[in-house]
């Protein structure tokens, strides 16, 4: 032992390892080798592989396959990892071995280490797996812990927010808009349900995209035969992984498909539409908040910070900002996991660590771009309720509504004039037509065009009066 350092060998000889690590000489190897990524595996990756080996150590336990007081030393010792101890000693880049070995060789390492020198990290802690199966069931444990957790948690604390907001506004009638273009109108509080709406949809559709994922392919071992496991350690495994984290975790049976990752890629799919809609939200917001003079100027969201190094007074829509920017980042991590799901050679896909690192940083940055919505945007604005009213009465569009009373042509005619002339389409339409002004109001109010469909009577059965 010198300069700090200790002597740690494997098949490939002698190496060098810092005194204090709790890893060994294949980790050693990935850090000297891998320095591509500058960032190690996720957190959340590392703590649900601790899982999976506290469980397997269990498992094997049971099937008579490991000495019980061993077993549980691992176990333990798992446990502190999975709760998030240690994790300065998990340092592997994530650009490394596609198939993720030298992590999880990292972690078999550690865990033998800590539970005792009669551990061993191959025979012991890796007892009945290989890489090839318990990595990719890794990537998909922390991607349905990650999104049951944290992402659908703030997806729907957005959703409820913008109910909540939209419940504020029941009579706040705007313009509404299409191709940008002035449209019918329509309620401040329609708006922000259909905003929630597209929430709920995406939050439904991300919870059937897990079932997918749900079924682990532990038990295949190198090729997906299960060469050197149990026949029952895979369900045994998953079944012990479903009671610890209330999940409908599953493996199946027969030969394991280790060269496809169709189901992650599937789920960043998924992820996808999620991000598609905060940008959606995100997109409306910034040009409702626009102006305030010079822009649509419907809502002001809250000031956060200045925004402008020299103009004085200037307020961006910063969070809006942020989370479009964090939506198109997730937008390219899923290419590269699609892309990734192509590397799948015969029996391995061997990018493994890529889509690992891609899924769980997609869903973090979904799951903050949420909350950021929730609690620093929607939950403070204002919406400017008079001046919406006002742009809404002198709506050309309003006149849509007196096409089933007098057709499309002549609607048209009151609109073109409406408009060169810079009069509304109630007075036009009071010169134009023989229909009653008091009826014409009822007909043309903006409100009650965001509540009703075709009138009662078909356009021949109208009488002039009506």
């Amino acid at each position: 032992m010198q300069n700090g350092y200790r002597r740690e060998h494997d098949a490939l000889g002698e190496i060098d390892v810092p005194r204090n690590a709790l890893y060994g000489a294949q980790t050693q190897r990935a850090v000297n080798n891998f320095s591509i990524a500058g960032r190690p595996m996720p957190r959340p990756f590392i703590h649900a592989l601790a899982r999976i080996k506290g469980a397997a150590a269990m498992v094997n336990v049971e099937l008579g396959l490991l000495d019980g007081a061993l077993g549980k030393r691992i176990a333990d010792v798992a446990t502190r990892v999975s709760s998030g101890a240690l994790e300065d000693q998990f340092p592997v880049d994530v650009y490394q071995t596609g198939s993720g070995t030298s992590t999880n060789m990292n972690m078999n390492e550690v865990l033998a280490h800590l539970a005792g020198k009669d551990v061993h990290p191959n025979d012991h802690v890796n007892l009945c797996q290989s890489s090839n199966d318990v990595i990719p069931s890794t990537l998909q444990l922390a991607a349905v812990i990650e999104s049951k957790g944290e992402l659908q948690s703030a997806l729907h604390a957005l959703e409820v927010q913008l109910l909540k907001r939209a419940g504020e506004f029941r009579d706040a009638v705007k313009v509404g808009r299409t191709h940008l273009m002035d449209a019918m109108p329509i309620t401040v509080e329609q708006e922000f349900m259909a905003w929630a709406s597209q929430l709920a949809q995406a939050r439904r559709d991300l919870e059937s995209g897990l079932e997918a994922l749900q079924t682990l392919p532990l038990g295949g071992t190198a090729v997906g035969t299960g060469v050197n496991a149990h026949p029952e350690f895979a369900a045994r495994v998953a079944q012990r992984l479903a009671q610890e984290l209330d999940l409908p975790l599953c493996c199946p049976t027969g030969i394991r498909s280790l060269g496809s990752i169709d189901s992650a890629v599937a789920f960043s799919g998924r992820l996808n539409a999620v991000a598609t809609a905060l940008s959606k939200i995100s997109e409306d917001l910034r040009w409702m908040n626009s102006g305030p003079n010079s822009g649509l100027g419907e809502i002001a969201l809250p000031a956060l910070q200045p925004g402008s190094s020299i103009m004085p007074g200037k307020v961006n829509p910063v969070i809006p900002e942020a989370v479009l920017m964090g939506c198109t980042q997730v937008l390219g991590l899923s290419t590269a996991i699609a892309i990734a799901g192509r590397s799948g050679n015969f029996q391995l896909n061997v990018m493994l660590p890529l889509v690992a690192d891609n899924l769980l940083q997609s869903i973090q940055i979904l799951a903050r771009s949420a909350e950021a919505l929730a609690t620093k945007a929607v939950a403070g604005m204002k919406v400017n309720v008079e001046a919406l009213a006002e742009r809404a009465r002198h709506n050309l569009m309003l006149v849509t509504a007196l096409a089933p009373h007098i057709g499309y042509e002549q609607c048209a005619n009151i609109a073109h004039t409406a408009a060169s002339e810079g009069r509304s389409i109630l007075a036009v339409a009071a010169d134009l037509t023989d229909i009653a002004e008091d009826r014409l109001s009822a007909i043309l109010d903006p409100l009650d065009l965001t509540r009703r469909g075709l009138p009662q009577k078909p356009p021949d059965q109208v009488d002039a009066d009506d």
